[in-house]
């Protein structure tokens, strides 16, 4: 009996000295493969070709002075910008034959860093802002959610006006509908109306735009400049 279990443990234990050895020597029989970084989709739109990396067989070139120097070989173009102590930039790949640019690359990158910061300060993210209703909603809380939609178009805002009815009140839907059209009345010329009120399940909504601001017009000159500006202009008679 106590020969039975002894024998029993040993094979268990050579069993799992088999497996460890058998794992260890397929981890050490498997081909090395390098980590690919992740790809990066941004990086990848910004990708430019220089110098050596353009492989197209004719390139037109523009010197640094934006004087066109004709269509070359790439070879030739990036001899002439070493010549020159510059860089050949591919600007527009998608050209027959591609358009290089005899410049220096990390000034081109600096310059278009640059302005698309710039195009980024000049976009308007417009949110939307919702303002919520009810039925049975009194005349010094649609006064205040009224001026809160006035002040969101103000900013540039989209305000979505909701009103959600509760059990019952689906049999009186003409009383929502009484409520978001005074808002848009109320409203006026602060905002447009974008979607129309309209039911979504339980609940009405519409949604109101900013309007788009006049320009404002032209100062008109001060008459004091303007009054200079005649005595300046008028011809001096001799002998005065």
């Amino acid at each position: 009996m106590l020969y039975s279990r002894v024998l029993r443990d040993l094979r268990w234990i050579a069993a799992g000295i088999q497996t460890i050895l058998f794992e260890h020597g397929r981890r050490a029989c498997a081909p090395w493969r390098p980590k690919i970084p992740p790809f990066d989709k941004r990086s990848a739109k910004s990708f430019v070709r220089t110098n050596e990396r353009i492989r197209a067989r004719e390139v037109r070139v523009i010197d640094e002075n934006g004087e066109q120097l004709g269509v070359m070989p790439p070879f030739e173009a990036l001899k002439m910008a070493r010549e020159r102590s510059l860089d050949l930039v591919e600007i527009s790949p998608n050209a027959v034959p591609p358009v290089c640019k005899i410049q220096d690359y990390g000034k081109y990158l600096y310059e278009k860093d640059k302005s698309e910061r710039a195009a980024r300060k000049k976009q308007k993210v417009i949110t939307i802002k919702e303002v919520k209703f009810s039925v049975t909603v009194d005349e010094h809380d649609y006064q205040t959610k009224k001026n809160q939609a006035i002040r969101f178009l103000g900013d540039g805002d989209k305000v979505k006006a909701s009103l959600r009815f509760k059990g019952r009140q689906m049999a009186h839907r003409d009383l929502g509908y009484k409520i978001i059209n005074r808002l848009i009345m109320d409203i006026g010329e602060a905002g447009t109306v974008e979607f129309m009120p309209r039911m979504e399940g339980t609940t009405l909504h519409a949604i109101l735009a900013p309007s788009k601001k006049a320009e404002p017009a032209p100062a008109a000159p001060r008459p004091k400049a303007a009054a200079e500006a005649s005595g300046a202009a008028a011809p001096q008679t001799p002998g005065a």
